[in-house]
């Protein structure tokens, strides 16, 4: 098993927009082999941003390598952030986690 992250900063007012662009996208992670499930996780606030993380967990480290060189991964991202981008306080910080028991 390969747990996969992506930690965000978002602005601190911007929390629904974020959750909203994340209901409203298509992921097609249906269509990629070894895709097990996704959560969106909504962490802590401070006085400057509130931390989410997109959680995914993948059959193995390959599957999810091969989903990132996917088609389905392109589509996925065509328009990450679009004309949202404003609401992130930097760049997803990706974090990767092979299950070792």
């Amino acid at each position: 098993m390969f747990v996969a992250m992506n930690r965000f900063k978002i602005g601190l007012g911007h929390e629904d927009e974020f959750i909203q662009i994340w209901k409203n996208r298509e992921t097609y992670l249906d269509e990629v082999p070894g895709f097990k499930s996704f959560h969106l996780l909504q962490g802590p606030s401070n006085e400057e941003y509130t931390l989410f993380a997109s959680h995914s967990i993948w059959a193995s480290e390959q599957a999810f390598q091969d989903w990132t060189k996917s088609e389905a991964f392109r589509k996925a991202h065509a328009n990450a952030g679009g004309a949202k981008k404003d609401i992130y306080l930097g760049p997803p910080q990706f974090e990767g986690f092979a299950a070792v028991l």
